[in-house]
């Protein structure tokens, strides 16, 4: 005999959240609900990606093509105390934002399913919905982790105890700001890199100029020997170089990033409206409660 705990559970799905989310399929840590993402997964692949492009850079800084003015500018011994930070922390809102979009692809295919009946005649009540739930509960593993069925389920569940079509709204608008909300936050962690790139490319413009003024100070001491001289000029200059190249790159990592997480969140915001539209053509305007029998005699 098969167990109650996996009657319950549909043996073949549509879409399965534990198979197909791109943080599970690693199978190393477990994936964010929604389109949120997991820190230490999506820290660990930016780091990797991170050192990969370090190491290029040193590779061009070495090498002697045209390039190797963009590898010194991250590895030069200066430049590097600013540029490494600054890149993981690049990298690491890339990720994010590129697991996001997998994450959300996953999350749309939710409104292809056609969890309630699209038919005219088809009326939400009491009864219906129990079917209805049946139904949205078989086409995925667990509607806790897809935005727009768990919208579905959350209403429909609480239709025994709803008086009003009004009620059903005031339930789905409650949960549509929860999923703007978390939606918001799950930015959290790219606005905090959009703001710590700059500032670590000011960090290296500090850095710069305080090597440069102190290298300054000792080609102004008195010395005959213009060797020495021209030697200090040049740490004067790498000092320079160091303020101004940390500066562009951090700004750079910066507006690339900020460009990016807009990109991603527009697309966020589309599909939210898409949900409130899916809701409102086929659970709002469908739903019919049946009034109360009163008891008499």
């Amino acid at each position: 005999m098969t167990p109650p705990a996996a009657a319950t559970r549909p043996a073949v799905v549509t879409i399965s959240w534990e198979r197909e989310d791109f943080e599970n399929r690693w199978g190393l840590f477990k994936g964010g609900r929604f389109t949120s993402v997991n820190k230490t997964f999506t820290f660990i692949l930016a780091a990797g990606i991170a050192a990969a492009f370090i190491w290029l850079m040193f590779v061009l800084d070495r090498g002697t093509s045209s390039l190797r003015h963009i590898g010194e500018m991250f590895v030069r011994p200066g430049n590097l105390y600013a540029t490494g930070p600054a890149t993981l922390f690049f990298f690491w809102g890339v990720v994010v934002s590129l697991v996001k979009i997998s994450k959300l692809r996953l999350q749309r295919r939710a409104l292809e399913l056609a969890a309630v009946p699209t038919h005219r005649e088809f009326v939400l009540n009491e009864t219906t919905a129990k079917t209805v739930l049946d139904r949205v509960r078989s086409l995925v593993d667990d509607t806790r982790y897809f935005m727009l069925l768990n919208r579905i389920d959350r209403a429909l569940s609480n239709l025994h105890n709803i008086g009003g079509v009004s009620d059903v709204s005031t339930i789905l608008k409650a949960q549509s700001e929860n999923d703007e909300n978390q939606v918001a936050s799950s930015y959290a962690i790219i606005h905090a890199m959009i703001w710590a790139i700059p500032v670590l490319g000011f960090v290296g413009t500090v850095l710069g100029l305080s090597i440069a003024i102190r290298k300054f100070t000792d080609a102004l001491a008195p010395t005959t020997d213009m060797a020495q001289i021209k030697d200090h000029l040049k740490q004067v200059t790498a000092g320079l170089s160091t303020a101004f190249e940390t500066t562009l790159v951090g700004l750079a990592f910066a507006l690339l990033l900020h460009l990016l997480s807009d990109l991603v969140q527009q697309k966020e915001t589309d599909f939210l409206d898409e949900c409130n539209d899916y809701c409102h053509a086929h659970v709002v305007s469908k739903l019919r409660t049946r009034p109360k029998e009163n008891n008499q005699g």
